[in-house]
């Protein structure tokens, strides 16, 4: 599912929530920039999980080299050391947050975060939401670094903010329960513009992190990260709501109808309220 947007307005600018955006290109940007091979970003900044548990250890990864035969090229498995963490190895966990493995990873990230974070940053107000928000980060680096201890990505450098953009979507689902989401859902051949609630959104969104995590598929993607920042914002978000130490609510507002919000009003009631 792919949010187009949400009916909740924002009541200022969300000035960190547009930093972040901007810092998490401009690394993307330098990462595309350098040269392949190792001494990556990847390996000097991100997170390898023994590295922070034995940071004097050197660490040895998997990479490929190119085999030239006869008849074909292929790739050789071999194991060499990766580069030296460019910051103190515990640091990792948070300069982890701002790199990401490739375009789809970085624009997807990117853009659920502009959906939901200014909204929570509207609630946190802009230094609340930045401790919040780098809070999420490391909390989602220690879920990953702790649910895999001695499992086959120990050694495997750990990146992307998906789980700091999880924490503040769980707090999202516990500020704006009843929101609407504009969504995008593929079904088979064809694409359907439905609107969701945005607690279905969310908890369909965090049923899949679960279903992935405890499937034991080894797919590449930190899906316990994701799980630990859900739920590390939504606990977060819930103390400071009990404590009265977040902005009142804003009324949601019907936003401008285009063809596909007006066709779905003429079939049925108003979703948006």
């Amino acid at each position: 599912m792919i949010p187009l947007r949400d009916n909740i307005p924002s009541r200022s600018t969300p000035f960190v929530n547009y930093f972040v955006i901007v810092t998490c290109t401009l690394v993307f940007l330098a990462q595309l920039g350098e040269s392949r091979g190792q001494g990556s970003l990847i390996e000097r900044y991100g997170m390898i999980p023994v590295r922070v548990i034995h940071p004097n250890r050197p660490v040895e990864m998997a990479d490929y080299e190119l085999v030239r035969t006869p008849f074909d090229i292929r790739y050789h498995e071999v194991t060499r050391q990766a580069a030296e963490s460019a910051v103190a190895p515990w640091l990792t966990v948070l300069t982890c947050i701002f790199l990401h493995g490739g375009w789809m990873h970085f624009l997807g990230n990117m853009w659920f975060l502009y959906i939901f974070g200014d909204n929570v940053e509207d609630r946190f107000g802009h230094f609340g939401y930045l401790m919040f928000y780098l809070g999420c980060g490391i909390a989602a680096s220690l879920t990953h670094l702790l649910t895999n201890l001695g499992g086959p990505s120990v050694s495997v450098p750990t990146i992307g903010a998906s789980g700091a953009i999880a924490g503040v979507m769980g707090a999202y689902f516990l500020l704006y329960p009843r929101a609407k989401v504009v969504t995008i859902v593929p079904i088979l051949f064809f694409i359907q513009i439905i609107v969701l609630p945005a607690s279905i959104f969310l908890g369909i969104w965090f049923a899949i992190q679960i279903f992935q995590g405890t499937s034991m598929q080894s797919t590449g993607v930190a899906w316990w990260a994701h799980i630990g920042g859900f739920l590390v914002g939504m606990l977060l978000a819930w103390q400071l709501k009990q404590h009265h130490k977040l902005r009142p609510p804003v009324e949601r507002v019907l936003p401008h109808t285009d063809h596909v919000t007006a066709y779905r009003f003429r079939r049925q009631d108003n979703p948006w309220h």
